[in-house]
């Protein structure tokens, strides 16, 4: 395994992350907990996780996955073992069943105080925003259009500030931020030097060959500012496994039970996963390999967030830290890249 370490810290994290959104739906807590083992044995330490999850969020299962982490926890003694990240979700109709307060200070204090009981532990390293108040193009959407009807007021120093009084009480070590723009992100980094508060290190956004968004803009503030991205959804919902263009996906696959996450779906995406696929292939390669080895390589990446729902699917990924793309497949990766740019942001 290679390690980095979080942005403006000493916490030492796996380039590989374990992703664990799948954990109370379609994967058990018996095969959350054999994920896990699995995960640690090969050296990652750097687990994701949000109160949000399972997915898709429906009131029946929510944070049930928190709550199978924290039983792990007490069943292995393994806490200490495990830099261990999780976030709050954000408002909207997805999450009302959750709260409807948004990043209140009320909202904040019961949140974490909560997620620390399901995950049976007294500090959470790594504390995210999910996903901001205000409306933005996020979660697919490609382009900013103005919301007339936008009723979300500034609070950016609202929010530093209560997770600073949350810091100071031992609860949360870090901050980050998630689903985030450029804008937002500033604003955080810009208030927390004037206000002397603290500091979001990390951004978990959208990050695949087939969603390069994040070089837009934002790889400029990464490298700037230091802050880590934590790529969420490198095999792109599992296209990027091939699986779907092969047509053997397996009937518990996400896309087979979840249809409606079509953010990978499009005809332009397939387009480009099939040029992707030959590529891999032309070079001794899987695409799980190239797609994978690519995030890894990316030099504003501070971990790359990987879930899976056998063991042997997350073998696979985790070895693809082994993997070393020549400058001749990052080229032709970048070929196909300006051919059919972001065909899923």
């Amino acid at each position: 395994m290679q390690y980095t370490k979080l942005p403006n810290t000493d916490t030492k994290v796996s380039k590989i992350c374990l992703g664990t959104m799948t954990w109370g739906n379609q994967n058990s807590q018996d095969e959350g907990f054999a994920q896990m083992d699995l995960a640690l044995d090969y050296g990652v330490n750097f687990f994701d996780c949000a109160e949000l999850y399972p997915v898709p969020a429906e009131a029946k299962t929510y944070a049930e996955t928190e709550r199978i982490i924290g039983n792990w926890f007490t069943k292995t003694g393994n806490r200490d073992k495990v830099v261990l990240a999780t976030k709050i979700a954000g408002p909207g109709d997805y999450t009302a069943h959750i709260r409807t307060n948004g990043f209140s200070k009320a909202a904040l204090k019961q949140a974490v105080d909560n997620s620390l009981k399901r995950l049976q532990t007294d500090y959470i390293d790594l504390y995210q925003l999910h996903w901001p108040e205000r409306t933005t193009n996020t979660f697919g959407v490609r382009d900013y259009k103005i919301d007339s009807d936008d009723t979300w007021q500034d609070n950016f120093n609202e929010v530093l500030q209560t997770l600073d009084t949350i810091i100071k009480s031992g609860k949360i070590k870090h901050i980050g931020l998630s689903n985030e723009k450029a804008w937002g992100t500033m604003r955080y980094l810009e208030l927390s030097k004037q206000h002397n508060l603290p500091k979001m290190i990390t951004i978990q956004n959208a990050y695949s060959l087939l969603n390069r968004t994040f070089e837009g803009d934002l790889a400029e503030v990464s490298h700037r500012e230091n802050v880590g991205l934590l790529a969420y959804s490198p095999m792109a919902f599992g296209v990027l496994s091939g699986k779907y263009i092969k047509g053997i996906a397996a009937d518990n696959a996400r896309l087979k039970l979840f249809p409606r996450f079509a953010r990978y779906s499009s005809e332009q995406s397939t387009q480009a996963a099939k040029r992707y696929l030959e590529l891999a292939e032309s070079n001794g390669l899987t695409l799980a390999q190239m797609a994978l080895a690519f995030v890894n390589q990316r030099p504003f990446v501070t971990s790359n967030i990987i879930g899976a729902t056998n063991l042997e699917q997350l073998e696979e990924n985790i070895k693809s830290i082994d993997v070393a793309l020549s400058e001749d497949v990052l080229k032709s990766i970048n070929a196909i890249h300006a051919e059919i740019p972001n065909p899923a942001p």
